[in-house]
């Protein structure tokens, strides 16, 4: 279900010049705060959780998430170049696949890499903080990527989308909507976060650990499986 080719231009799509500059902002900027809030304050734990939880899992992740997710199969829909990829004897749930693992290796590196490192800077990893944030940005990848993704195929807006939802809906609406946060990946990926840290109320989550990991997992599949039924119907369209 992997298929070399499609994730070679895939990938060629996603880290061409300007995307890759863009990529490259968000991580930059978490460990920049991250060195400046060492050098004022130190090695704190609380502070710690604060930034990794407040930058790097309620904005940067998802962000890059839109960029990668979208990336993947939003501009060649546009472009009308997926018609060419279509017209290959390659499966439609295959393109889906191998775009969904493009998508999910490039958020997982420029989402979880720098947040682990900016936690190391923050506090040496003390109480799992650094390693208990990255674990919650690679499980967030995968949904955001699945997300994403599945908006890139069923809307050629989806940028806008994505940023509506990973802007307005988690970050605004999740503060101030307590209803909101059940559906909220960066809840789930919090759930999960405060399972692997030691430190007692350096990470809270609104969702329980196994509702959590039950709607990871159900999102990501079902944004999938969908992802793939409207590639089906967009080559049926193409076809008629």
């Amino acid at each position: 279900m992997y298929h070399p080719t499609v994730a070679r231009l895939t990938y060629r799509a996603l880290l061409g010049r300007r995307r890759a500059a863009v990529l490259f902002v968000l991580p930059a900027l978490l460990l920049l705060l991250a060195a400046a809030v060492r050098g004022f304050n130190g090695p704190d734990d609380q502070i710690a959780a604060d930034v990794l939880g407040g930058f790097a899992l309620a904005t940067m992740v998802p962000l890059i998430g839109v960029i990668a997710g979208t990336g993947a199969i939003g501009p060649e829909i546009d472009d009308g170049s997926i018609v060419y990829l279509l017209a290959k004897p390659v499966k439609r749930p295959t393109i889906i696949l191998t775009k969904l693992f493009v998508a999910i290796a490039v958020t997982m590196v420029f989402s979880a890499v720098p947040t682990f490192i900016a936690g190391l800077i923050l506090n040496g990893n003390g109480q799992q903080v650094a390693v208990a944030y990255t674990v919650a940005a690679l499980v967030a990848s995968i949904a955001y990527s699945a997300l994403f993704l599945l908006i890139g195929t069923v809307s050629r807006h989806a940028v806008v989308i994505g940023l509506v939802y990973a802007l307005v809906w988690e970050t605004l609406f999740g503060s101030l909507i307590s209803g909101a946060r059940t559906l909220s990946v960066q809840q789930w990926a919090l759930a999960v976060a405060e399972k692997v840290t030691r430190g007692e109320g350096l990470v809270a989550s609104d969702v329980g650990l196994p509702l959590a990991v039950t709607l990871l997992v159900a999102v990501t599949a079902a944004a999938t499986w969908y992802a793939g039924q409207k590639l089906r119907t967009l080559t049926l369209a193409g076809e008629e």
